[in-house]
């Protein structure tokens, strides 16, 4: 699935989702196309960091805690 985007030199393109949500945290777009209409960067509310990190404490025992 391709999406429409405009660059901010007013350029039109069509992006894979990957793409554009590098072209949104670089912020090289002023907008995008969604099923509802244009998005507007910075106007419309966009879901950032869809890529979560997880901290889980570690559970395996370490020398420090064999040997402590």
């Amino acid at each position: 699935m391709l999406i429409p985007v405009v660059f901010n030199d007013g350029r039109q393109d069509m992006v894979k989702p990957f793409v554009l949500e590098r072209l949104i945290e670089a912020r090289e777009i002023i907008s995008f196309r969604r099923a509802s209409g244009w998005a507007v960067i910075d106007r419309d509310p966009i879901r950032q960091g869809s890529r979560r990190i997880y901290c889980i404490p570690e559970r395996r025992e370490t020398e420090f805690s064999l040997y402590g």
